[in-house]
């Protein structure tokens, strides 16, 4: 059985916290438990770990601001709420790392941008590189904006959706419970504590079933269901108490702390599956030797230099399949540039990108981790 040692292997986490946390319970925004979970990313972040921040509050800091008590119904005082509440959040965060010398970005996301492929590639594309230049990404669900209700527990499944977007190691998601019962410990005294499970088991739905606060709208039950969806792309998720002192360090060393959900599927398995088998081809390119070699041998991504040909009309973000010279697709994946801007840019090595469209979003035409090898 898979255990918390597991997680000592993590190099990039994201860690999602809830409105009860963030806001002690509604009555404003907590600022020690920002700034202890600031120093907490700041000491993985000097060893080398890659740390991204799923944030709740806005409604509930917009909420206190207002002086309302209880959560609105309608959507635009809910969306009202959010953006006054962002404003306190952000520059909350942004002072708490800024005391440990880090950077933050502000990231508003809906789960449309994450279904749309396009806006998939130009979200991961962001992220990656605000990782790279060792800022903390701090991501919340584009509230002010969103035409779908704003549901309990939104922001665990966007956790999850953000995890397996950037490919991570783990996502845990912080709360104010100690984890995962099988039944309600608030109401029954016999309830036990799960302390390790496969993210797939059935019946942690119902144990987690019930929501959260009059503030928070999630639950135990949103937190397992995006466990088992981060689970799809191989990512282990941790539920956990967000007042346990250093517990993202503590957990990133092994330390049994809250309910370990753990994957079952390997992230490559998965996101590979899912390329291959489910989503329709808009265009292909056809390839050198050289290119198909390299990808069907040396697990490269594809680059523009390697593409003799394009066909068919296609966006960026679209799945393309790549065709060899005997005819043969060999793969497929989602393509970083259009039909056109292929077409411009096939033959050209990636340094005269830039020159031939004026800009460059990535230097290859496929990106290894986008693409899926479908013969050898």
């Amino acid at each position: 059985m898979t255990d918390f040692l597991v997680l000592r292997s993590a190099r990039r986490i994201v860690a999602k916290v809830g409105s009860a946390l963030v806001t002690n319970g509604g009555s404003g925004i907590d600022r020690d438990a920002i700034a202890r979970w600031a120093a907490d990313v700041a000491h993985l972040h000097a060893k080398g770990v890659e740390v991204l921040f799923v944030s709740s509050g806005a409604v509930a800091e917009g909420m206190s601001r207002l002086g309302w008590h209880t959560r609105p119904k309608a959507i635009s005082e809910l969306q009202a709420a959010a953006a006054v509440g962002q404003m306190g959040l952000v520059n909350v965060y942004e002072q708490a790392f800024a005391a440990h010398g880090l950077r933050t970005a502000q990231i508003l996301l809906t789960h449309e941008d994450l279904a749309d492929r396009k806006r998939y590639l130009n979200a991961r594309s962001t992220l990656t590189a605000l990782l790279a230049h060792g800022v903390i990404p701090i991501i919340n669900e584009n509230d002010t904006v969103t035409t779908d209700e704003i549901k309990f527990g939104d922001n665990d499944t966007l956790g999850a959706l953000v995890a397996n977007l950037i490919d991570a190691d783990a996502l845990v998601l912080l709360t104010d419970q100690r984890g995962l019962y099988s039944a309600d410990p608030r109401h029954d005294p016999n309830a036990r504590f799960i302390a390790i499970g496969r993210a797939d088991d059935p019946s942690h739905e119902a144990m987690a079933g019930g929501t959260g606060s009059a503030i928070s709208r999630g639950g135990m039950l949103t937190k397992v269901l995006a466990a088992r969806r981060a689970a799809r792309s191989g990512v282990h998720t941790v539920i956990a108490s967000g007042h346990e002192r250093d517990v993202l360090q503590r957990l990133l060393a092994g330390e049994a702390i809250g309910t370990l959900l753990y994957a079952t599927e390997s992230n490559r398995g998965k996101r590979k599956g899912w390329l291959a088998d489910h989503l329709q081809l808009r265009g292909r390119v056809q390839l050198d030797a050289g290119a198909a070699r390299a990808l069907l041998l040396g697990g490269k991504s594809l680059l523009p230099i390697g593409v003799t040909a394009v066909s068919g009309e296609f966006e960026r973000g679209e799945v393309i399949g790549c065709i060899d010279e005997q005819g043969r697709e060999i793969a497929r994946g989602l393509t970083n540039y259009s039909a056109s801007e292929a077409q411009r840019i096939m033959r050209h090595a990636s340094s005269e990108i830039e020159s031939l469209l004026g800009y460059v979003d990535d230097d290859e035409l496929i990106h290894r981790d986008n693409l899926v090898i479908l013969t050898t």
